[in-house]
């Protein structure tokens, strides 16, 4: 395989205008990759680190040169003349030249868009699609898209504990019908908030529809509604992202819900009424980061649904495999920028596998067009990845990556997400 060349870094913009660190990989071939780091609305105290400059009159401190001058004076120079398909020596040698814990020293935004960059350029260099070169055999199936089209948080006055609702359109038999089902019903959904409001549906800063109620269930049921009005009830479920740690307070030990602060054990059990009610396919981030014990009861208790961790594993291994010797958990969230490097992120899929948890591949809020995690989306094989709303160009790309791999695979079926609900509660 060609060796590295050049390696170069700038800032650049994510979808919500905030500077993000870009990297260029050159192989003495000519080939080139790119990678470029995303940052989430919400971020988990354990990811690593997001380097930025804190010069206030620039971006309000959140400009990434210095990440930027980590990958051209110290980051770069290491790798240059590096086999770019050795994607494992690659990435250890920039953990070691970070050395701390959570890549605080040159930054896991300068480690990850490297690393995504090298996998990139290996990939071209192959003459390949990076979802080929990362698979492991021939594509089967292709991963259901879920569509983040509720948003909650503070908005006001108004406060919707839940922080994504999200539309599954688990009856649908083809990419193309799973993309066309997501679309309809978020159009339809407007016109359900604004009938039931008599407002204007707004537009939260995730482009998903800002909730309508601090209650889960009113926001749901409005959900359900549109689905119906579109003929399309028997072809949707429906999902939660709770992100509680946005919502929990440590002094106190209570979570924000509907307008009270409840203990653990009424959050739990509010939820399993929802999954029982609404059958959701997975809940995620349901307790605080911190809270492995509250886990280990949500797992227990909310029946066929999946529990999934995002905050609470951040793509980490070891914290993968606390959650797993706890049995906290059915999956993870997938968010390679989380940790830092894709061989790290990839040691984690391999872990869930081992003991059969599912991997969620996630986009991230302050994205960009050309996402790594539709690639792993693919490459892995997963039955569904998590999208934002079918709004704005980042998350419409996603949806597009998707009709077009299934037009290049068409012996790929789409995942069956029906028998995957089957199984887990046969593991129940």
């Amino acid at each position: 395989m060609p060796a590295i060349a050049s390696v170069s870094a700038r800032q650049v913009l994510d979808c919500l205008g905030r500077p993000i660190l870009e990297v260029d990989v050159v192989t003495d071939t000519g080939h080139r990759g790119r990678g470029a780091a995303p940052t989430g609305q919400s971020v988990g105290m354990h990811e690593a680190v997001v380097l930025r400059d804190g010069d206030p009159e620039h971006y309000g401190g959140r400009g990434v040169h210095r990440a930027a001058e980590n990958v051209t004076r110290v980051i770069g120079p290491a790798l240059v003349g590096r086999d770019v398909a050795e994607q494992r020596a690659i990435d250890t040698v920039m953990l070691e030249l970070d050395g701390s814990e959570r890549k605080a020293r040159l930054g896991g935004n300068a480690l990850y868009s490297t690393s995504i960059a090298c996998l990139r350029a290996a990939a071209a260099a192959a003459g390949r699609p990076v979802y080929e070169h990362l698979a492991r055999g021939p594509l089967t199936t292709l991963p259901v898209p879920t569509f983040n089209i509720v948003n909650g948080g503070r908005s006001g006055r108004l406060v919707q504990a839940f922080n994504e609702f999200i539309l599954v359109p688990s009856g649908a038999t083809t990419v193309a019908e799973a993309v066309e089902i997501g679309v309809v019903v978020f159009e339809r959904l407007a016109a359900v908030i604004e009938r039931w409001t008599d407002a204007p549906a707004g537009v939260a800063p995730s482009y998903g529809y800002r909730a309508p109620s601090s209650d889960p269930r009113v926001v749901l049921e409005l959900m359900r509604e549109a689905a119906d009005e579109c003929g399309m009830a028997d072809l949707v479920t429906f999902a939660l992202d709770c992100a509680s740690s946005e919502m929990y307070d440590p002094v106190d030990d209570t979570y924000e819900l509907d307008g009270r602060r409840v203990r653990r054990d009424e959050l739990i059990e509010t939820t399993r009424d929802l999954v029982d009610d609404f059958g959701l396919l997975f809940v995620e981030d349901l307790l605080d980061e911190n809270d492995w014990d509250g886990f280990v009861e949500a797992k227990r208790t909310l029946g066929a649904t999946l529990v999934l961790g995002d905050d609470l594993v951040v793509t980490d291994v070891a914290r993968l495999e606390r959650a797993v010797a706890l049995d906290a958990v059915d999956g993870f969230l997938l968010k390679p920028n989380q940790v830092g490097t894709i061989t790290e992120a990839l040691d984690t899929f391999d872990l869930a596998s081992r003991h059969g948890l599912v991997t969620v591949p996630s986009g991230r809020s302050g994205g960009v067009v050309d996402d790594i995690v539709m690639d792993l989306s693919l490459g892995l094989q997963v039955p569904f990845q998590k999208n934002g709303a079918p709004r704005s160009g980042e998350r419409i790309e996603k949806l597009n990556f998707l009709l077009r791999a299934a037009d290049a695979v068409p012996s790929a079926r789409l995942a069956d997400l029906g028998a995957l609900r089957r199984s887990r509660a046969a593991l129940r």
